[in-house]
């Protein structure tokens, strides 16, 4: 990833030690532009590595072999392909509900034009040091769900210096503190503008040790991913 995106960092903390939740990124050749997201799929260790492959299999697909160019199109592909993987030749009635959450960027790193689509996973964004803004995903997970819908394409011009967050869910679900409550979104939220400005590297280990802090004797609950990139 640093290879792409040099000002970045990927705070990634399975609870098992295979997960559910994975992060991917592909450059096609002769393009300044980067594709990379954070995804959360059904379940995790052996159960959710296993959909997860199935899931990361299917973003290659959309990308390299369907052409697919558009992150709200890649998560539309995706979901065709996972609903067709997970049900061919199952020899049980109805359909197979796994699938994921996904947040999927691409990123021209020569002119900041940023385009995003999400699916239950939100954007964070933060420009020229101002507030946290919070881009809302579509709340339908990739794979089987009832009245699917083509996922919404957002884009953005960025400039040098503004930050990108992308993230599951695990983070901000994980009990603890001095009340055994859950972290919340609202205090990441937080937590991630007070770090903003330090370089990413920095910013991803006091993710860390604020975790783990926070976490102190309890049992991890769910794989964590955050995605953090500096244009």
């Amino acid at each position: 990833m640093k290879k792409y995106l040099q000002d970045s960092f990927i705070l990634y903390i399975p609870k098992d030690i295979v997960a559910g939740d994975f992060y991917w990124m592909e450059s096609p050749e002769d393009s300044n532009t980067v594709f990379f997201a954070a995804c959360d799929c059904t379940g995790h260790g052996v159960p959710g590595a296993m959909v997860s492959v199935i899931c990361h299999n299917a973003l290659n697909k959309s990308l390299k072999e369907f052409g697919m160019r558009t992150p709200s199109k890649i998560l539309d592909k995706v979901g065709e392909l996972v609903i067709e993987d997970f049900n061919k030749n199952i020899d049980i009635e109805g359909e197979i509900q796994d699938g994921m959450d996904a947040s999927v960027c691409s990123l021209d790193t020569e002119t900041g034009k940023l385009e995003w689509a999400g699916a239950n996973n939100p954007l964070w964004l933060i420009r020229n040091g101002s507030a946290l803004q919070e881009i809302k995903p579509d709340k339908q997970p990739v794979g089987q769900s009832e009245d699917r819908q083509p996922y919404t394409n957002h884009q953005f011009e960025l400039k040098k210096g503004d930050v990108i967050y992308l993230i599951t869910d695990g983070y901000a679900d994980q009990f603890g503190g001095a009340r055994n409550k859950k972290f919340q979104k609202s205090r990441l939220r937080e937590l991630v503008f007070n770090l903003h400005q330090l370089p990413m590297e920095e910013q991803r280990t006091k993710l860390y040790d604020a975790f783990i802090q926070w976490k102190g004797s309890n049992e991890q609950i769910d794989d964590i991913t955050i995605i953090g990139v500096r244009l």
